[in-house]
């Protein structure tokens, strides 16, 4: 009982609670009030431990230059500095910046000085959807930058950064770090509320972190090498044998060709590489003969561009960040207001449709699942449609395309030298070998089985994770 208010027991105590006016803080939001993140603060407080802004030397977060003037701050991997976002960050505490957009030194430098990133520095993940304040530690001799999703913290060393990351990163520091975030449906922490999060700062945290670390990229090693054996497989099946990349010198990079040739296509010399001739010839002389694949599509259209308001329920939304080769992993859903229906038109996608990335990492393929029937998709991608009685399996095309072969021959294709992207008539005119139906499926169904092998190391980790977590609890609380 409480002021003559009961609460049903049959209720859950962590959505359903009253409070006294004597124990409001500063906010009046009740998630900062549920009685379980109430309970586990106070056993953190018990520790006494110090606030993470005992362990600041400096704290910045970053920006995001306009996409639309891609030219002026964005560049290529081999002359630009890597520019992190919230994908690049890791619950293990490692940077995994791979694959990463860049921008040009003229930009990290001037535009975005603040927020430069060196090696030791602490970035914690401070505003989008899914899990808050994952961290991660820049590696020895990185240089890099970030956007406005992350902040940099220098700490003065590599053993202080790496415990912070650790204990933010166990489902403690996860839970302490959301109880302070604000806003509905993009959360965030602002400087205040992120250096005030509790910090119960123990080594042994850091050493169980660390022999996950090893496990998942044990792991990764071997699924990676059973996911390389996709592509050699798929091509020997095919008989497909693609040439040996040519070496990167002088005299490879310089060719001739005729104005013939070339008459009515592209003048890029990157285009008319001697290489790229030889990948074509490789899928001239396949066991079976090829055809362009849009002569199978029913449909095809780009997807639609609209601002980022996402709301707490209405239209979902298949963002780039979603799409992975042959697979679509959301994490969470982000909805549109209802009002964006008309703005979206018809670029919604249907169960089995074909989603690609026609901008960043270009080239990404996957098929769409009957969990996400009818979501919208944005302006980076494209989606295709088989036609009824096509004489193309699905799964078969699908690893086709996201094949090495197809991969180099879609780079080649891109459009724009700073920030590359693809069309439709690109996609279209894409040649697709086609074996008889009953191969196909045998094909499909072998990499179908390959890529289970290196879904369960894949779980492992998981499962890995999912130990160490409780293992931190039991050093914290016993």
């Amino acid at each position: 009982m409480n002021n003559g208010f009961t609460i049903s027991p049959a209720l859950n105590k962590n959505k359903v609670f009253i409070l006294q006016r004597s124990e409001l803080e500063k906010r009046f939001d009740p998630f900062y009030y549920v009685p379980g993140l109430l309970a586990l603060e106070q056993k953190v407080l018990a520790k006494r431990p110090k606030k993470l802004r005992d362990y600041v030397v400096s704290i910045a977060s970053g920006a995001t230059p306009k996409t639309t003037e891609s030219e002026l701050y964005y560049t290529h991997k081999e002359n630009g500095v890597p520019f992190l976002r919230v994908q690049n960050l890791s619950p293990t505490g490692v940077l995994e910046y791979d694959d990463c957009k860049y921008i040009n030194k003229e930009t990290h430098e001037k535009y975005l000085k603040r927020s430069q990133v060196f090696e030791n520095d602490l970035l914690v993940k401070i505003t989008g959807v899914g899990r808050m304040a994952i961290a991660s530690v820049a590696p020895k001799n990185f240089e890099g930058n970030i956007n406005q999703h992350i902040c940099v913290i220098r700490t003065g060393s590599k053993e202080i950064s790496e415990t912070l990351a650790a204990f933010l990163n166990s489902d403690i520091g996860e839970k302490l770090a959301n109880r302070r975030s604000t806003g509905g449906t993009r959360p965030a922490l602002d400087n205040p509320a992120l250096l005030s999060i509790p910090i119960v700062y123990d080594k042994r945290i850091l050493q169980i972190t660390n022999k996950v670390v090893e496990q998942k990229q044990k792991n990764e090693a071997e699924a990676a090498k059973i996911l390389a054996s996709i592509d050699d497989y798929l091509l020997q099946e095919l008989g497909i044998t693609l040439p040996a990349p040519p070496e990167n010198i002088l005299k490879n990079r310089i060719f001739t060709t005729t104005v013939k040739e070339i008459s009515g296509d592209r003048f890029d010399p990157a285009f008319h590489q001697i290489y790229f001739h030889q990948l074509l010839d490789a899928i001239a002389k396949s066991k079976y003969k090829s055809q362009k694949l849009g002569e199978e599509l029913s449909e095809i259209n780009y997807g639609a561009s609209f601002n980022n308001e996402y709301v707490e329920k209405g239209v979902p939304l298949l963002r780039i960040k979603d799409l992975r080769r042959n697979e679509i992993v959301i994490d969470k859903v982000v909805y549109l207001p209802e009002s964006a229906r008309t703005q979206i038109g018809n670029c919604f996608v249907n169960t089995n449709d074909f989603l690609i990335s026609r901008s960043g990492t270009i080239g990404v393929v996957a098929i769409v699942p009957k969990e996400i029937d009818g979501f919208a998709f944005g302006s980076f991608m494209i989606k295709f449609t088989l036609k009824d009685g096509t004489i193309l399996n699905r799964e078969f095309l699908s690893y086709y395309l996201n094949s090495k072969l197809l991969i180099e021959l879609i780079e080649r294709e891109k459009i724009g030298a700073v920030q590359g992207n693809i069309t439709i008539p690109i996609i279209k005119s894409l040649l697709v070998p086609v074996p008889p139906p009953d191969k196909q499926k045998e094909i499909a169904e072998h990499i179908i089985g390959i890529r289970q092998q290196a879904q369960q190391l894949k779980d492992k980790t998981k499962e890995a994770m999912k130990k160490a977590s409780e293992e931190i609890k039991k050093i914290l609380f016993g």
